[in-house]
């Protein structure tokens, strides 16, 4: 088995459960968009700005950076959901990336150096994947429970990539440019 298909698997599943998530919520007003609400974070903006900052901090690292601590200097740099959807893509993109490039490099095995501010933190590049898709889940989730109770009906975002679905998913995939082998590596 390809050792990196999970890894493809799950960092083509972020960029797209982000792309419905982050959708419905540009259908909300700017009011609701800020709202106070229960959560780890105080609103769905800090909330999904949260995952943003955090994935800019690991695939920085991921990508040889040394950004570090100052991913979050500016703790919800995207102040309308449009502005961090576009954001959240790129990054995404970016994580799709680091995967893509294991298959090159030392693989998963490779030591990432995560600049911590005092110290710098040594880890290999499939425990930060996995540790950074939990992260993103974990999040998503309460995002989704924040969006339950606007005027906008949240996403099903608990389905993974059954082949007998592919069709529910066809237009959103056609709309982030993969295809069902792009995302398995088995070319497409």
């Amino acid at each position: 088995m390809d050792e990196l298909r999970p890894y493809r698997a799950m960092a083509f599943n972020n960029l797209w459960a982000n792309h419905r998530l982050l959708r419905s919520c540009m259908a909300l007003s700017q009011a609701e968009w800020v709202a106070s609400r229960t959560g780890f974070f105080p609103s769905l903006r800090a909330t999904l700005n949260h995952i943003l900052i955090i994935d800019r901090f690991y695939v920085d690292a991921m990508e040889g950076g040394t950004l570090g601590p100052a991913a979050w200097a500016d703790r919800e740099p995207c102040a309308t959901a449009p502005e961090l959807a576009a954001a959240q893509e790129v990054m995404d993109r970016r994580l799709i990336a680091v995967v893509e490039a294991a298959a090159d490099e030392c693989g998963l095995e490779r030591i990432v150096s995560v600049h911590r501010g005092a110290r710098i933190q040594h880890e290999r590049l499939d425990r930060l994947l996995l540790h950074l898709f939990q992260h993103q889940i974990h999040h998503r989730g309460q995002a989704h429970a924040m969006l339950s109770g606007t005027s906008v009906a949240p996403p099903q975002l608990d389905e993974f990539y059954s082949v007998g679905e592919a069709e529910l998913r066809a237009d959103e995939f056609a709309a982030l440019g993969l295809s069902e082998a792009g995302v398995w590596g088995e070319g497409g």
